[in-house]
């Protein structure tokens, strides 16, 4: 799904994908250095994340995230 939404980010061109690691495009929301890399991310972010939806963050329900 990562490699997908890069993807769609870069408008189809795989050299950012190829150039960038997954845990810099993509890093987990469960952890803190992955929280820190994804807010200084440019946006539009991509956050990867395994946590049952109960545990998101209440903010995230009122954001305009696409999931």
């Amino acid at each position: 799904m990562l490699e997908i939404l890069s993807l769609i980010r870069s408008d189809g061109d795989p050299r950012w994908c190829r150039s960038v690691p997954n845990w810099d495009r993509g890093p987990w929301l469960e952890t803190v250095l992955g929280l820190r890399r994804a807010r200084g991310n440019p946006r539009p972010r991509l956050i990867s994340s395994h946590l049952p939806i109960q545990l998101f963050p209440k903010a995230f329900f009122s954001s305009k995230a696409k999931v």
